[in-house]
């Protein structure tokens, strides 16, 4: 009987020393997917400028881009070899460039364009909303002929003014002003270098 015995303890002894000390712990759920991020529209206006137009390009790279000017015979500033603003043919009805020096420095829309800024504001828009949307980011200047409500609304995205009283001379700042009309409502919007800040047409 002792034999036996030793063998079944021997047994017993093996199978506790494989069993497992506890309960393997459950998998950790895999983390959900990250969502994608929201792209912007590639016919939005940004600092950067429009569509297949950059702030920086030469008027002959605009040109190439959208064609020449569609009314050649306009008057788009007092001294068009030092500036000039104007529609290119194929560009959208109510968009002009403003080419300083030979080098497109603003881009601006007004009715009837439809565009929009990559925050989704576009003519007609309160300024109310943008305030709202932009928070911090928005500065307010009074506009220079029209009483309040109309003002003239900055939103740099690099460059900027600590104050919204100092007039940008950088040439690499980058911002989006929204024109603000007598009734709230934006009137037009540019969008660029410091050109933004001109508040008749190259003046």
């Amino acid at each position: 009987m002792i034999r036996p015995l030793l063998l079944t303890s021997a047994v017993l002894m093996l199978a506790a020393c494989g069993a497992p000390d506890s309960e393997p712990a459950p998998a950790a759920p895999a983390a959900p997917p990250a969502a994608p991020a929201t792209p912007v529209d590639a016919n939005a206006l940004t600092a950067q400028g429009w569509g297949p137009l950059r702030i920086g390009m030469t008027r002959a790279e605009v040109e190439a881009a959208l064609g020449p000017d569609s009314n050649p015979g306009a008057v788009g500033g007092a001294e068009p070899e030092v500036c000039d603003q104007w529609r290119p043919e194929r560009a959208p009805d109510g968009l002009l460039v403003m080419i300083q020096d030979g080098v497109l420095t603003r881009i601006s829309v007004a009715e009837p364009a439809t565009l929009e800024t990559d925050r989704g504001f576009g003519v007609g828009d309160a300024a109310a909303a943008i305030k709202a949307a932009y928070g911090a980011d928005a500065a307010s200047r009074p506009h220079k002929y029209v009483s309040a409500p109309a003002e003239d609304i900055f939103v740099w995205a690099s460059g900027g003014p600590a104050t919204p009283d100092v007039y940008v001379e950088d040439a690499a700042a980058r911002g989006v002003r929204y024109e603000i009309n007598a009734e709230g409502e934006v009137g037009m919007v540019h969008v660029g270098g410091p050109a933004i800040q001109l508040v008749e047409g190259c003046s």
